[in-house]
């Protein structure tokens, strides 16, 4: 039920355009009444009306001065302004303040009717709309860490895939300029729940607390984070900056899960050749941490003759590790989405043998399950064997056969009871697939 607001110095015409409105659109508004400016002001901030019909002559505050003051406090509210004057005036101030209906007295009833219906039609509109930009908003806010991971996984290893890192990097407003890697290497957690936890927890206070960032999924106990450098900071204030960031994440994890994590930060680097080597020394300086916990950072590392010649004597078995952890990252991955990928396909398989026999279409399916028709349409195909159009002909096929076994329908129910409105068309598809008509199968089960 929509609320609409009447102010009008004269009972009369309140109570008559009441009438009028109840009698023509019955229970579609709960009236506001108002017998001067200033109580207008007052019910509409009391009951923040969709609608407000507002008489520009009023003692005291007039329309248009009510007008003025409640478009800056109701801006979704509709507002149309009644005189029993047609001055140009009155009309080119309303125009000025947004206000674009305006009926004269004595209103007809067809105007006030059809103005009110378009209001109506405008804020429905505006409503949908919005729904559908939450609903969008939700959408990407679900497929954002699926992106950020896939970016993750372009810079942490170099592969050849459909999309480039600097387009995907594009789209995520993270562009591939100078920026640090960090590995976090959670050890202790107990199960998959807490895992999660960890996850979320760690993504949650990277997006809040730090920097432009691209966080991975955590992939046998570490998180990979790509971190942009501001233009404006320094070198310096970039390193105690991300060394702020990390203390703060190693104290976050051993407070709300009682956990140690080892945390490797990797140089300053650009571009996207930049960033994997950055996230490769995030890797080896986490290594060097992950008996006690804490951060290391690779910088510090070549900056000292020890470190010097500890870079240098394992490099060999550190590119191995490199190599080993994407390889393993990206089977986990693999794996990951494989299980995924099945499940969807189980539910679509459910989703389909319980409606075969409804006017079914592949988009239908494939909304279900939140895939695009085409990649749908492939998988399906790769998991089944047969596409979308042959698995709901079988099943209804097979629905047919066994209720003609039954011989409790004749041929024509059962047409449409396994989905098909014309029997005609069922009798060729049956013939197609039994190699007879559904009658002479019908005379052989006799």
């Amino acid at each position: 039920m929509y609320r609409l607001l009447i102010a009008d110095d004269e009972a009369l015409e309140r109570e008559g355009l009441e009438l009028i409105v109840e009698r023509a659109m019955p229970g579609v508004f709960r009236f506001i009444h108002a017998d001067n400016g200033r109580m207008a002001i007052e019910c509409a901030e009391e009951h923040r009306p969709h609608i407000a019909i507002l008489d520009i002559n009023m003692p005291g505050i007039d329309g248009l001065e009510a007008l003025r003051e409640l478009k800056e406090r109701l801006p979704d509210t509709r507002f149309v302004l009644v005189t029993a004057y047609d001055y140009f005036a009155y009309a080119r101030e309303a125009l000025s303040l947004g206000v674009k209906e305006y009926i004269l007295k004595p209103a007809k009833r067809e105007l006030i009717i059809s103005t009110l219906t378009r209001l109506i039609e405008e804020i429905e509109c505006e409503k949908r709309a919005r729904t559908e930009e939450l609903e969008l908003r939700h959408k990407i806010s679900q497929l954002m860490p699926l992106a950020e991971n896939e970016l993750a996984l372009m810079l942490m290893v170099d592969q050849t895939v459909d999309s480039s890192a600097s387009q995907l990097s594009e789209w995520l407003d993270f562009p591939l300029d100078q920026g640090s890697a960090i590995i976090a290497a959670f050890e202790g957690y107990a199960d998959e729940q807490d895992k999660k936890k960890i996850y979320d927890h760690f993504r949650s206070y990277v997006k809040t607390h730090g920097p432009n960032s691209i966080v991975s999924s955590l992939i046998d106990h570490h998180v990979a984070t790509f971190l942009q450098k501001p233009p404006a900071t320094s070198e310096n204030d970039w390193q105690q900056r991300i060394k702020h960031l990390v203390q703060q994440l190693s104290e976050l994890a051993q407070q709300q899960f009682g956990i140690k994590t080892a945390i490797g930060i990797g140089s300053l680097h650009s571009g996207e050749e930049g960033l994997r080597k950055s996230y490769f020394e995030a890797v080896f300086a986490s290594t060097l941490r992950k008996r006690d916990g804490g951060y290391c950072h690779f910088d510090e590392l070549k900056s000292s003759e020890a470190g010097n010649a500890s870079v240098l004597a394992v490099k060999e078995e550190n590119v191995m590790l490199q190599q080993t952890y994407v390889m393993s990252a990206l089977q986990r991955i693999r794996e990951q989405r494989e299980v995924q990928t099945l499940t969807m396909l189980g539910r679509a398989k459910m989703y389909i043998e319980e409606r075969f026999n409804d006017d079914l279409s592949l988009e239908e399916v494939a909304d279900f399950v939140h895939l695009n028709p085409h990649y749908f349409s492939k998988i399906f195909k790769q998991e089944y064997g047969e596409t979308f159009i042959d698995f709901v002909t079988r099943l209804r096929i097979d629905k047919a056969i066994s209720l003609i076994k039954e011989g409790n329908l004749a041929l024509k129910e059962i047409s449409f009871e396994v989905g098909y409105k014309d029997p005609n068309y069922f009798s060729r598809v049956f013939k197609k697939i039994t190699g007879v008509p559904p009658t002479e199968f019908k005379g052989q089960k006799s």
